[in-house]
């Protein structure tokens, strides 16, 4: 039988990669100084490799340890997995589950999404992180949330991904716009216009740049704003258009007096909002439940089937 790495030699090694210091990491490890750097160097004798280079002033992992780490905390974090499988089964999906949720679909979903959950599963605790998809996404790769709601991942390979609902965006645009009151527009009539949007790692971003490129308005990159309220404000005041994802304006938009809304006849737009996790992860069983919950509950807010 080929060499294994015992745990406990990976959890060293991926503590001395995270602090870069052999007695912190002996601190978080809960052992001597001693014995962590004992274990690290027998790895990497049982290995071959040099995983740490100790010839500079910090400690630094090679480039043959930085892949080993990475490798490491995914094992780390598929045993974990498995103790909550077998601790607590489907009875209360692990006991605890670390909801990442982006700022664009969380508080328009969560709210009513939570007491259905927990009236379900009382002894189940929640932890939410809200934060940008793309930080999500890095987030679930190190371990530090276990899955994520929010638009669909950019990089489908590293996830695995249960759709919850198909939102419909629309833009928009100042009441007293000469385009305001009319129920579709043209991409010819946004021409010259200026287009507002959210910060770069929200996915609206990207819609709002590709509408800018596809009808000859204005991509106003000076202004990102930190939230799809003030996005709104923006707007109400006249400093351009936007686009509304449709979760939000159900929840924002009905005593809304200084936006109006409006669909691009001839470029339709949505967005698919779902639950992804790492692809690896043991625990697909909760995350299929939570899914289903959550899809449960955009069907009520939206209004179909």
């Amino acid at each position: 039988m080929p060499y294994r790495p015992t745990h406990r030699q990976l959890e060293y090694l991926v503590a001395l990669g995270d602090v870069r210091h052999f007695g912190e990491a002996a601190r978080r490890c809960h052992v001597s100084q001693p014995t962590l750097s004992v274990q690290v160097a027998l790895l990497e004798k049982q290995l071959g490799v040099t995983l740490i280079d100790r010839s500079a002033s910090q400690i630094v992992p090679t480039p043959i340890g930085e892949d080993v780490i990475a490798a490491a905390r995914t094992l780390l974090l598929g045993l974990d997995e498995i103790v909550a499988l077998a601790s607590s089964g489907r009875k209360n999906l692990g006991g605890l589950i670390r909801l990442g949720i982006a700022p664009t679909v969380g508080p328009y979903l969560i709210p009513y999404f939570l007491p259905s959950l927990h009236a379900r599963y009382p002894a189940l605790k929640v932890h939410l992180r809200e934060d940008r998809p793309t930080a999500l996404e890095d987030r679930i790769r190190t371990g530090d949330i276990d899955c994520a709601l929010g638009p669909r991942p950019a990089d489908e390979t590293s996830f695995a991904y249960a759709p919850v609902c198909t939102e419909e965006i629309m833009l928009g645009l100042p009441s007293g716009h000469r385009l305001a009151g009319r129920e579709e527009i043209t991409l010819a009539e946004l021409s010259g216009e200026t287009l507002l949007t959210l910060g770069r790692g929200h996915r609206l971003f990207e819609n709002v740049r590709g509408l800018a490129d596809a009808s000859g308005a204005v991509f106003a990159e000076n202004y990102e704003g930190t939230s799809l309220d003030a996005i709104r404000q923006m707007v109400g005041i006249e400093m351009g258009m936007s686009l509304f994802p449709e979760l939000y304006i159900r929840s924002e938009f009905l005593k809304e007096q200084n936006v109006a809304l409006a669909r691009i006849r001839d470029w339709p737009i949505s967005r698919e909002v779902g639950l992804y996790w790492r692809a690896s992860s043991a625990r697909k069983s909760h995350y299929d439940v939570l899914a289903e919950m959550a899809r449960a509950t955009a069907r009520d807010l939206l209004g179909r089937e």
